[in-house]
């Protein structure tokens, strides 16, 4: 029995690893005002709800407003290219990480679970968004437009590469011409 116990302890030890490198960082600030309204996604790593269960979106999208509670409504659509081109939708809630100023967000689809949005990547005028994960497992690369300029989207990539994700695992997300 203790030997089953002391392998249940190292198992769990071992899913319990930090990411490697330093810490992920964030912007300094994100103005919310600013952040809201539609974002394009450009390119994304491959993950479970975009990209399993036979699913496979393009023409990707989120959307957030501010509620009144002070928390963001969050609206991600897509288009199923796997299932004729039928629309999905996902509405969430966000709510800003104290201490962040805005810039670490904590999101659900399905409360009680959570995940990190984090903006480690904002133009200036807020044209184009990176945003990550700080174990390094998600990212995306948004944009207010459907396709991004060859310079800003190489930007949006350095600033992920030298937050340690593995940008090579980026695919890009098609999106119509409009």
């Amino acid at each position: 029995m203790k030997r089953l116990l002391l392998l249940a302890v190292l198992a769990l030890g071992a899913c319990a690893t930090r990411p490697e490198g330093p810490p992920v960082r964030t912007v300094a600030a994100v103005d919310l005002q600013r952040y809201l309204g539609t974002w394009y996604e450009i390119a994304r790593f491959p993950n479970s709800f975009q990209d399993g269960r036979g699913r496979r979106c393009v023409a990707t999208t989120a959307t957030y407003a501010l509620r009144l509670d002070g928390q963001v409504a969050v609206t991600n659509r897509c288009l199923d290219a796997a299932n004729g081109n039928r629309e999905q939708v996902a509405t969430g809630t966000a709510y800003a990480v104290e201490g962040s100023d805005n810039a670490k967000l904590r999101v659900t689809f399905f409360w009680p679970f959570y995940g990190d949005y984090w903006v480690i990547g904002l133009d200036t005028a807020y044209r184009w968004a990176v945003v990550g994960a700080p174990g390094r497992d998600y990212l995306w690369i948004l944009s207010r437009t459907p396709a991004m300029s060859a310079g800003d989207y190489a930007q949006a990539v350095g600033i992920a590469a030298a937050e340690g994700f593995e940008v090579s695992r980026l695919q890009p997300t098609p999106q119509p011409s409009r």
